[in-house]
């Protein structure tokens, strides 16, 4: 009697790069996609109404541009959903509730108020939408976000402190560590250079083959 087939792994629909302001979110998200032909959401950072605005006064658009990034990241969860091809998305919707938004209100920058209508409103979106079917994390001590962000040389990220990068790094982490949505894969950015080292680069895709489809 022929042995059955094992069923065919169902296709991921979403791949998620988390990771803080300079740790290669982006660069990754690039080389993914054109590797596997997945279809890249990144975030928009030119067209945004209000990061400049932040930048210049956080107190006052704080609340504005946590919303504006949340309504932006559900859009494309809808989509992906909707959708039928796999896609790679360029941060998550839970870094702005996790990260961004509790790190604004303990610097002072968003009040309670605002920060306690953010994340309730957080809350009710997180139980309509599904987690990633893979979230890979990048992690990056300061010295190595600082180097990356100042090769990008982006005019508005010039003035970001230290101790703004090392406080969302805490935030981070403590996400990381009780995230149970789905699956993950912590890669870290100190010692892989993907974006230029192409060993580094095939480790992380056998780990992502290893997640996703069982090959190793």
């Amino acid at each position: 009697m022929a042995k059955a087939k094992p069923e065919p792994k169902p296709k991921p629909k979403h791949i998620a790069v988390a990771g803080n302001i300079g740790a290669g979110k982006t660069t990754l998200t690039e080389m993914l996609s054109k590797h596997y032909r997945w279809i890249p959401y990144f975030e928009d950072v030119d067209h945004n109404p209000y990061l400049m605005d932040f930048y210049e006064d956080m107190p006052r658009w704080s609340f504005n541009l946590q919303i504006y990034f949340l309504n932006s990241r559900l859009k494309q969860l809808v989509e992906i959903q909707q959708g039928t091809e796999t896609v790679i998305q360029d941060r998550t919707i839970y870094e702005d509730a996790y990260i961004f938004a509790p790190n604004l209100h303990e610097m002072g920058l968003m009040s309670k108020r605002d920060f306690d209508n953010y994340f309730q409103f957080f809350q009710t979106l997180k139980a309509l939408i599904k987690p990633p079917d893979l979230l890979i994390y990048l992690q990056a001590g300061v010295p190595t976000l600082v180097e990356q962000i100042q090769k990008r040389g982006r005019e508005y990220e010039e003035n970001i402190r230290l101790d703004y990068l090392k406080r969302l790094n805490e935030y981070y982490n403590k996400w990381i560590s009780e995230y149970k949505e789905g699956k993950l894969l912590v890669i870290n950015v100190d010692k892989n250079k993907f974006a230029v080292n192409p060993e580094d680069f095939g480790e992380i895709v056998r780990k992502i083959d290893a997640e996703l489809y069982g090959l190793f």
